[in-house]
């Protein structure tokens, strides 16, 4: 299985009076989102199923991605996205559905850069994950730990234009 971890683009700040699950995503997040979906249609991305968390930045990055990405279905609100959930759920949500090649996920920072490190079996490792990022870990194995292969990382920087 294809596994794409995508963090949410650019949001507007938290106000007052303004909730944080209700933050949308800027102009500028939209477009560097976009320049990173571009590439990633490019490298061949085409997810049979794209799961977000409910909060409105990573439903509308999810949104994004499915117009760009050819993605015929339903994005699906996930809980185990929010920004504080465990990697660890979001496996079990993965594993629930192993029959699928490639799930794309759009969550949030912590969340993202610490489900990188443990789909790679390393919890202590560090990885970067910008927004509007977009990692490939590749899966074959569905265990009670994953074992993942890293394949590429595309950056709103790295995608250029």
């Amino acid at each position: 299985m294809e596994i794409y971890v995508l963090r949410h683009g650019i949001a507007e700040n938290a106000g007052a009076g303004h909730p944080d699950p209700e933050r949308a995503l800027t102009a500028e997040g939209r477009e560097k989102l976009r320049r990173v979906l571009k590439r990633a249609r490019t490298a061949g991305v085409k997810p049979d199923l794209i799961l977000a968390s409910p909060y409105r930045r990573a439903m509308e990055t999810a949104e994004a991605a499915a117009e760009e990405l050819g993605y015929k279905g339903t994005v699906e609100r996930s809980t185990a996205l929010v920004p504080d959930a465990s990697p660890h759920d979001i496996w079990a949500e993965i594993r629930a559905r192993k029959s699928e090649n490639a799930i794309l996920l759009a969550s949030h920072e912590p969340l993202t850069s610490s489900l990188a490190a443990f789909l790679l079996g390393c919890p202590a490792l560090q990885v970067e994950m910008k927004k509007a990022a977009l990692l490939r870990v590749d899966c074959e194995r569905f265990g009670a730990e994953p074992r993942c292969l890293l394949k590429w990382l595309i950056t709103p920087g790295l995608a250029g234009e």
